[in-house]
């Protein structure tokens, strides 16, 4: 049986299309090997650093790992609808909306980090005044600084006695007490335990008298707190708008495939679609930004 002549030029364009997408992905996958090695040594790095921080010990080699096969996934979701041997623009459009959804994705374990640690740093704020309380009564029964420090931590919770445990290994290797309390400062990253710190440096250079220092400042952080509760309370009702108005198109546009697929299919499979969909998530993080923005009040 032998080829038609006609047929020829058909295979030549099939054969090209395949070596042509054959070194598209191998080009991608290089860069991408290479990106991994970049992100594992820098980000994966720094991020894994901040999880130590928090006591959540990850290695960076598995953060890449997590990282990478997040950026696949997201890429992939985007490029298989769209790739199409007949259609150029659709799988370009593809490429271009699955790398963007990869890049993004690589982002997500340094957001997740930043959540936990703004959580961390709630809830250590909440403990702070307590452990104010003690370390006063401390210093009133006549204990060290330092003494004052262990009470906390034989007293109280995480992650507070955390923080101050490794305050107190640091003091006991032979860091001076002002570098301990930078390093714990820059952990935690709180401007109320930035007040504390600055207190009690200044106290042992000039002598001033702690307990009472302590006990302001408590009230202090005290009324902060009742300030920013209150206005969580008056608050809540623009972030649960902000919340419905975001996940709802989302929510409409599953109800709507399942209801009515052949009008929505073409949204997965069309370039226009999925331009319209990208389109949808910019907006729609756009608007929640701007509602963030305009509840989010500073005390």
């Amino acid at each position: 049986m032998t080829m038609a002549p006609d047929t020829i030029p058909y295979w030549v364009a099939i054969m090209a299309v395949g070596l042509t997408f054959f070194g598209l992905s191998w080009t991608f996958v290089s860069a991408l090997n290479e990106g991994m090695g970049a992100y594992a040594s820098s980000v994966g790095t720094e991020t894994s650093r901040e999880f130590e921080d928090m006591f959540l010990f990850v290695s960076p080699a598995k953060i890449a790992r997590l990282g990478s096969v997040a950026a696949l996934a997201a890429f992939f979701l985007f490029f298989i609808p769209l790739f199409s041997l007949s259609s150029i623009a659709s799988t370009a459009a593809g490429l271009v909306l699955g790398l963007a959804a990869g890049a993004f994705t690589f982002t997500i374990p340094g957001r997740y980090v930043r959540f936990l640690r703004a959580r961390r740093r709630l809830k250590f704020n909440e403990q702070l005044v307590s452990a104010l309380g003690t370390m006063s009564n401390a210093l009133r029964a006549g204990f060290s600084i330092n003494q004052a420090f262990e009470s906390v931590v034989e007293t109280g919770e995480k992650p507070i006695a955390q923080e101050f445990s490794v305050l107190l290994q640091q003091l006991r290797v032979g860091m001076s007490f002002e570098d301990a309390l930078a390093s714990l400062d820059r952990r935690v990253a709180s401007d109320d335990l930035t007040l504390v710190c600055t207190a009690i440096d200044i106290a042992r250079r000039t002598g001033g008298n702690l307990t009472e220092i302590f006990d302001r400042i408590a009230d202090t952080i005290r009324g902060r707190q009742r300030i920013e509760r209150r206005i969580r309370t008056l608050t809540a009702q623009g972030r649960l708008q902000g919340v419905i108005v975001s996940i709802l198109p989302f929510i409409l546009g599953i109800a709507m495939f399942v209801l009515r697929p052949e009008l929505m299919r073409p949204f997965l499979f069309s370039v226009n679609g999925m331009i319209c969909i990208a389109a949808v998530v910019v907006l729609v993080a756009a608007g929640w930004l701007i509602i963030r923005k305009i509840i989010k009040i500073e005390v």
